[in-house]
């Protein structure tokens, strides 16, 4: 599995995954959305953190250089 985020792009989906965990976690309201707020969120950060992403394997697009 070939790394295919550069540092910024894993940089900005880790600042970004913190908002829907954050409600998928803590906020009130119905179970359904919470879970995909998480799913979301985990998706998000676990990508940036191995710097694989396989939605852009899909498209064979990187952002690494």
């Amino acid at each position: 599995m070939r790394q295919n985020e550069s540092l910024a792009d894993r940089v900005l989906r880790i600042s970004m995954s913190v908002v829907p965990l954050a409600l998928g976690l803590f906020s009130p309201g119905s179970m359904i959305l919470r879970l995909i707020l998480v799913i979301l969120g985990s998706y998000l950060l676990l990508t940036s953190l191995i710097g694989f992403c396989p939605i852009y394997a899909l498209f064979h697009f990187t952002t690494k250089r």
